[in-house]
């Protein structure tokens, strides 16, 4: 096959639709119900979710203002994907019905728990099961939710959906979540130089501080 000339707008995709049903996808997830935390019943699917924070507690107390009336500031947004998605050994009807966002959720809510500084009863949540095909959309949802909320613990502070490293991996830096938030014991194995508390708390007031009312 002849090599041909570089031309970059023969590599770049459009899709009014595609963006349109991305939209149709947020707009959905953000009227879906809240439930507070934990989760009194386990149910079953993979999908996308957003934890709340309504307490008064700094450094977060600017959540209790913003989502007084309703749940529109995520502090945090993540997805639980079908068994075997990442090695693409699961899509469409091959994905078989599982309980990884329950189970996401509850990790989220046991790390909650043993954390210093923050009360489970302040914490909520909403989520977005999909289905057969429609689990392909799960990391794009994600992604777009994020993009549009920037929620602290995704875009200021790291290290909230962490799980524990593996063996021989506990020479890095305790995450900033876990400088804020001690108590889970893996994060207090690790070796590395962490970053100084008053420079994270400073980051978190100035995206606090830029936040506003919607609308």
């Amino acid at each position: 096959m002849q090599n041909q000339p570089f031309e970059r707008n023969k590599h770049v995709y459009h899709n009014v639709e595609f963006v349109e049903l991305i939209k149709d996808a947020v707009r959905f997830f953000n009227g879906t119900p809240v439930h507070q935390l934990p989760l009194n019943r386990k149910f079953l699917g993979t999908g996308v979710y957003a934890l709340y924070y309504t307490g008064t507690s700094e450094p977060y107390s600017r959540y209790s203002k913003l989502n007084r009336l309703s749940y529109d500031y995520p502090i945090y947004i993540g997805k639980a994907v079908p068994k075997g998605w990442r090695q693409s050994r699961a899509s469409g009807g091959e994905v078989k019905q599982s309980s990884e966002l329950y189970s996401r959720i509850k990790e989220h809510t046991r790390n909650i728990e043993k954390a210093e500084g923050i009360d489970m009863a302040d914490f909520s949540c909403r989520f977005v099961i999909f289905e057969a095909n429609g689990s392909d959309m799960i990391g794009t949802i994600e992604a777009a939710l994020i993009k549009l909320n920037k929620p602290l613990w995704n875009s200021v502070v790291d290290g909230f959906g962490n799980h524990t490293p593996g063996k021989g991996r506990f020479n890095q830096a305790k995450s900033d979540w876990d400088i804020l938030h001690p108590g889970r014991e893996w994060a207090d194995k690790c070796t590395g130089v962490p970053h100084n508390k008053n420079d994270i708390l400073e980051k978190i007031s100035r995206h606090l501080g830029n936040i506003g009312e919607k609308g």
